[in-house]
């Protein structure tokens, strides 16, 4: 093991599946993850300028994570934890949504509830 935990220096991931792995707290930085598959605890991990572009997440644990320069277009994610998660600086156009619990969600500071609220009082108008 070197000095800074950098078990994987200059690995390449790309389409790798993450299969039953705890990966509470990884690290990665700068890594090109594409096409990659996970079924794993990341909770609490970070990812620092990588590239998820096509990655699948599915019954996985992202609850306390950070993210920031990443790609994640075209990536899915089922059954996810992402309780606790901040997201800004986001470009989600085309994103889709659904079956998920939005409770304490909020845009620009309002709470998507209440965003919801407001709409289907305006529309059964």
């Amino acid at each position: 093991m070197s000095e800074n935990n950098n078990l994987f220096s200059d690995t390449k991931f790309k389409g790798y599946e993450f299969s039953k792995l705890d990966m509470t707290g990884a690290k990665f930085n700068g890594v090109d993850l594409t096409d990659s598959s996970y079924w794993a605890v990341l909770k609490n991990s970070q990812f620092n300028d990588c590239n998820l572009e096509s990655c699948i997440f599915n019954d996985v644990n992202l609850s306390g994570s950070i993210y920031e320069n990443i790609n994640m277009r075209h990536a899915k994610f089922h059954n996810i934890n992402m309780s606790g998660v901040s997201l800004s600086c986001v470009n989600l156009s085309n994103a889709e949504i659904n079956d998920a619990n939005l409770e304490g969600m909020t845009i620009n500071g309002v709470l998507v509830t209440d965003l919801f609220d407001s709409y289907e009082k305006k529309a059964s108008n």
